[in-house]
């Protein structure tokens, strides 16, 4: 299984489009909620250079945004 990293806030429409799209896709993955927590948002900033959410990692691939065709490519998900 691939790593998934979620930079996120919990007030993006996008964000919670994605979680939903890992939970209904039974993807595990891990949170950051970047408006609460500025460590991860410096480092999400420092990876990114994006003050946008959601910030999606895949094993190394960096996507922006919450592009579920490119989510289910970098995830092998037909």
């Amino acid at each position: 299984m691939k790593n998934v990293t979620i930079y996120s806030t919990s007030t993006c429409h996008y964000c919670h489009a994605a979680k939903e799209f890992f939970a209904k896709n039974n993807i595990a993955y891990t949170n950051y909620d970047v408006g609460e927590d500025a460590v991860r948002r410096n480092e999400m900033l420092e990876k990114s250079g994006q003050m946008g959410v959601p910030v999606i990692i895949i094993d190394n691939e960096m996507i922006i945004g919450f592009d579920e065709s490119q989510v289910k490519k970098s995830l092998s998900i037909a």
